[in-house]
């Protein structure tokens, strides 16, 4: 069943990574539905991996070494690489463009690099969970937020950044929820 897990969690990988990619590499002349849509099914397909990755952690109790290592590692790798999908579902839930005037390569949008903070904050998040020290959540928090201060003043910015946040770090704690359940 071990296999099962780094399978299902190294898919994850590597279908984050290449939406990663994709994103990136998107054209910016593509609609937002058609983005909206691509979110939707990266996100499904996500959770429907890591609850693939949870049946056997749950059922098969405790795992150490380096399967342990393994899993975790392919948490925080998947948690970091497909978060960004789950992120923009909630922003436009919440009325808030993810793209045109909020794309991360234009000049003028606002919180623009939120790709990879973004990626750099759910690291931290999983890893933080999975060293069972919380507080780094909320010194990674903070960090962002001190960084962030100037900008959030621009309309509807305050909105993204916690609405962002929010799915961000829950997004985080479930991967490392997987992770933690193989070890105990």
């Amino acid at each position: 069943m071990t296999v099962v897990v780094l399978f299902a969690l190294a898919i994850v990988v590597a279908a984050g990574a290449a939406l990663v990619r994709r994103h990136l590499a998107a054209d910016s002349a593509k609609s937002d539905g058609a983005v909206l849509a691509t979110d939707v099914i990266a996100t499904v397909v996500t959770l429907a991996l890591l609850v693939l990755a949870l049946i056997p952690v749950t059922r098969d109790g405790h795992w150490d070494g380096g399967w342990l290592v393994a899993i975790q590692v392919l948490a925080v790798i998947a948690a970091a690489v497909t978060g960004a999908s789950a992120v923009r579902l909630v922003l436009a839930a919440g009325g808030i463009p993810t793209r045109g005037d909020n794309h991360d390569d234009e000049p003028d949008a606002p919180l623009r690099g939120g790709r990879i903070i973004g990626m750099l904050e759910r690291t931290a998040v999983v890893v933080s969970l999975l060293l069972a020290w919380p507080a780094g959540i909320g010194v990674a928090l903070a960090v962002k937020s001190l960084a962030r201060f100037s900008e959030l003043r621009a309309p509807r910015a305050s909105e993204q950044f916690i609405l962002g946040t929010f799915a961000s770090v829950l997004w985080a704690a479930a991967f490392a929820g997987v992770a933690y359940l193989a070890g105990i």
